[in-house]
């Protein structure tokens, strides 16, 4: 059996002062997620779930979490 990738979004938001994309899609009965910072492009957090919404919901969490413990340097001039 080939399994084929369905159902694929991808959006960007902010998560504090970083943009973040969420790319999902549908494999078979299980939807899948990958977060990542825009710059430079990392993934930050995986998931997948029943449904998109939970599938989503649960990396954007751990992204949420990820990207609160990051610290900024200020850089003086």
């Amino acid at each position: 059996m080939t399994l084929k990738a369905e159902d694929y979004s991808t959006r960007r938001e902010r998560v504090g002062p970083f943009e973040i994309s969420i790319m999902s899609y549908r494999l078979g009965d299980i939807y899948y997620c990958s977060v990542d910072n825009v710059d430079p492009g990392a993934v930050v957090a995986r998931a997948d779930g029943k449904t998109r919404a939970e599938a989503e919901g649960a990396a954007v969490e751990k992204a949420r979490e990820r990207v609160g413990k990051t610290r900024i340097k200020s850089v003086q001039a």
